[in-house]
C-alpha cells in the first residue's frame, strides 16, 4: 500500500533541491529520502514549467513576446537559484580545460567561472532565448515550457540509474541523489517524462522520445570517456542542453522550411 504522507514528504524534498520554493518546514529529511525524492525529479520539472508557462502567460498580455520570454527567463532562473545553469558550466569548465580526469573534476569543484564555462552559458541562455521566442511567436509557449522542464529533468535523473557517481566528497550537495536508483524509480521518471509529451500529435511526441533517448545514449557515452561516470554538475548540464533539444525539435515540427512539417 502507497504511503501517501511518505511520498508527499518526498516529493516536498524533490522541490526544496530543485527550486527556491518553499516547502513546510516539518518535512523529514535524510540522505535515504532524498535519494528515494529522486523519483519526482520530473514532476518537480512539470510544476516548475508551469509556473514559467503562467507567467509568461500573464507578461504577454502585458508586452511584446520577446520582453515576455525575457521576464520568464529571469523568472526561472530565480525560481531555480540558476542551479543548473550553474552545473552547465562547472562541467564546460572542468571537460573543456581539464586534460585529466583528476583535474578535470578539480576544475568543475571551483566555483570560479572559466572562458570555457563563460561562453557556454552566454550560448545556452542566447539559444534559449532565441528558440523560446521564435516559439512565442510561432504555435505559443505553454507546451513547450512544460514540455521542455519535465522531460529534460526525466532525462537527466535518469543517468542516475545506471552511471557510476565519480564524486566521492561527502560535502557535494548531490551526493545523497547519487546513490542506486531503483527499477521503479527509473520507470515512474520514464512514465512522467513520456506522459507529458502527449501534449503534443503523435508526430511530435515520437521525435521527442527519440531524441531523448538518443541524447541519454550520447550523454552518457561522452561522460564515461570525459570523467568514468557523472557529477551532479553533469546532471545539471544534461537537463540544460537537453532543453535546448527539445526546443529545437519542437521547432523543427513547426518551420515550415523543416523536414518534419506537415
Amino acid at each position: 500500500m502507497i504511503n501517501l504522507r511518505y511520498q508527499a514528504q518526498l516529493f516536498c524534498l524533490a522541490v526544496s533541491f530543485f527550486s527556491r520554493l518553499p516547502i513546510p518546514a516539518a518535512t523529514p529529511y535524510s540522505d535515504e529520502r532524498m535519494n528515494r525524492a529522486g523519483r519526482y525529479f520530473a514532476l518537480v520539472g512539470l510544476l516548475l514549467g508551469a509556473l514559467c508557462a503562467f507567467l509568461y502567460a500573464w507578461a504577454a498580455h502585458w508586452f511584446p513576446p520577446q520582453i515576455a520570454v525575457f521576464l520568464m527567463m529571469v523568472f526561472s532562473l530565480l525560481l531555480t537559484g540558476a542551479f543548473h545553469e550553474d552545473g552547465l558550466t562547472d562541467m564546460a569548465d572542468g571537460i573543456g580545460g581539464g586534460m585529466t580526469t583528476e583535474r578535470r573534476l578539480a576544475i568543475m569543484k571551483d566555483s570560479r567561472i572559466g572562458t570555457y564555462g563563460a561562453a557556454t552559458l552566454v550560448m545556452a541562455l542566447l539559444g534559449k532565448f532565441i528558440m523560446l521566442s521564435y516559439l512565442a511567436t510561432e504555435t505559443g509557449l505553454v507546451a513547450a515550457l512544460i514540455v521542455g522542464y519535465t522531460l529534460s529533468r526525466a532525462v537527466a535523473a535518469t543517468l542516475i540509474f545506471d552511471m557510476h557517481y565519480v564524486r566521492e566528497s561527502d560535502t557535494s550537495k548531490s551526493k545523497p541523489i547519487a546513490n542506486a536508483q531503483t527499477v521503479p524509480e527509473l520507470l515512474f521518471l520514464i512514465a512522467t517524462g513520456v506522459l507529458v509529451c502527449l501534449i503534443f500529435t503523435p508526430q511530435l511526441t515520437l521525435p521527442l522520445i527519440l531524441g531523448a533517448v538518443i541524447f541519454r545514449m550520447a550523454f552518457k557515452f561522452w561522460l564515461n570517456a570525459r570523467l568514468g561516470g557523472f557529477t551532479g554538475d553533469c546532471l545539471g548540464a544534461a537537463q540544460q542542453l537537453m532543453e535546448l533539444l527539445i526546443y529545437l525539435i519542437i521547432i523543427a515540427s513547426v518551420n515550415p522550411t523543416g523536414g518534419m512539417h506537415g
